[in-house]
């Protein structure tokens, strides 16, 4: 059995930094409420929920659920890591396919401490400890560095020995996301930067990376429901956004073996979760007009483009230079600002992309609406790992 399944409605709140927010258990709360709205449905029509997370107690979904309703449904837990949201999206796109639900919740969310990513935990191995020592012998030269910076700009500098990718593209994919978030109410960043403002900007790395290639750790929220298209027939509800087609996919051993920091940095299931789904959809990168991917740092969006297929591999310099990658350009990526601009409160993320193209493909996201959108694409890395890439459709 499988089923059409219709975003009926999404809900998300402003992010904002670390400190500055209200708790998670507010921020999903509203963002649920939000999404029940914009649906048209209340609590109690939901028959299953999913609800995203990384840094969070046991049980934290239904604390912020029980906040809008305590029905008895089913409510899951989800953590898989910065994709969190987007595997709970998956979850709940699968409940209503199979029959098994006709309204389902996703839910994500993330109430971030300052600073760079780390593990609350030394007394077991750390997630990927099997294949630490790739990162360990491709980076050894900055073990001083955050593990997130060495291993994306660890994949950004193996792009540039590799192809001669400068580090002027990198810093032209963040300006690009600043001018995006700039008519985005819901970025923690608006403030427009140059390519030059982003060059002299504090180093992080030399020669790789400096700080505005890299996301800020971001509180915040956003949902999505989903319904079978026979119930919202029934109830009167849209049924403008559907999604065509979702793969969801994990390592393989080419991501650690021949060691590689592109292939460490979650490339390969990008490139694999791309091509399953464009199989499967019949459609292309082609395609595609409007994209929301994981630019956690400059560098990864610029490999991602790659991975997707909308240039060739080793292309990704040329793609952005050309003016490929936004308004005019071949696919606009990342309307929203994206994880640079935007923010990325890791469970949030995915349903926070699944909040931006649906609203491209209503035609209701204002100043940053991009013409004739028929299709829109949804890329979300975890790495430890999952990768999940939707591909939504005006119905």
């Amino acid at each position: 059995m499988s089923r059409k399944v219709i975003v009926a409605g999404v809900g998300m709140i402003p992010f904002s930094k670390p400190g500055q927010s209200p708790t998670y258990v507010d921020m999903g709360a509203e963002a649920l409420r939000a999404a029940l709205s914009d649906a048209g449905v209340d609590y109690s029509a939901v028959q299953i929920a999913y609800a995203g997370y990384v840094y969070g107690d046991s049980t934290s979904g239904q604390s912020a659920i029980y906040e809008v309703g305590q029905s008895g449904i089913p409510i899951f837990n989800v953590n898989n890591n910065c994709s969190s949201g987007s595997s709970a999206l998956y979850l709940a796109r699968m409940a209503i396919e199979t029959g098994q639900a006709d309204v389902a919740l996703a839910l994500g969310f993330e109430q971030m401490q300052a600073g760079a990513l780390k593990s609350f935990w030394d007394d077991r191995p750390v997630t990927r400890s099997r294949y630490r020592h790739v990162l360990e012998d491709l980076t050894v030269d900055v073990a001083d560095l955050p593990q997130a910076i060495r291993t994306f700009g660890g994949a950004g500098r193996e792009h540039m020995e590799k192809y001669g990718t400068s580090l002027e593209a990198f810093a032209a994919i963040r300006a690009k996301a600043s001018r995006h978030a700039s008519n985005n109410p819901f970025a923690v960043f608006r403030k427009v930067v140059t390519t030059e403002d982003v060059l002299n900007d504090k180093v992080l790395w030399p020669g790789v990376m400096t700080r505005l290639m890299a996301c800020p750790p971001t509180c915040g929220a956003a949902a999505a429901i989903l319904v079978s298209e026979e119930y919202a027939a029934r109830h009167g509800l849209r049924t403008d956004v559907r999604i065509v087609e979702q793969v969801l996919t994990t390592d393989e051993a080419i991501s650690f073996d021949p060691p590689s920091m592109i292939s460490y940095a979650g490339a390969h299931m990008t490139a694999a979760a791309a091509s399953a789904l464009y199989e499967a959809s019949g459609y292309g990168p082609e395609d595609i007009k409007v994209a929301e991917l994981h630019d956690c740092f400059a560098h990864n969006e610029l490999i991602s483009y790659e991975g997707l297929g909308f240039c060739p591999e080793g292309g990704g310099e040329k793609f952005v230079m050309d003016g490929d990658n936004t308004y005019g350009g071949q696919v606009v990526t990342n309307p929203s600002g994206g994880l640079l601009s935007k923010g990325h409160p890791l469970g949030a993320t995915g349903l926070a992309q699944c909040f931006e193209l649906t609203q491209q493909l209503r035609g209701t996201a204002g100043a940053r609406q991009v013409d004739d959108v028929d299709l829109a694409l949804q890329h979300n890395i975890g790495l430890g790992g999952a990768c999940v890439v939707t591909l939504y459709g005006r119905n």
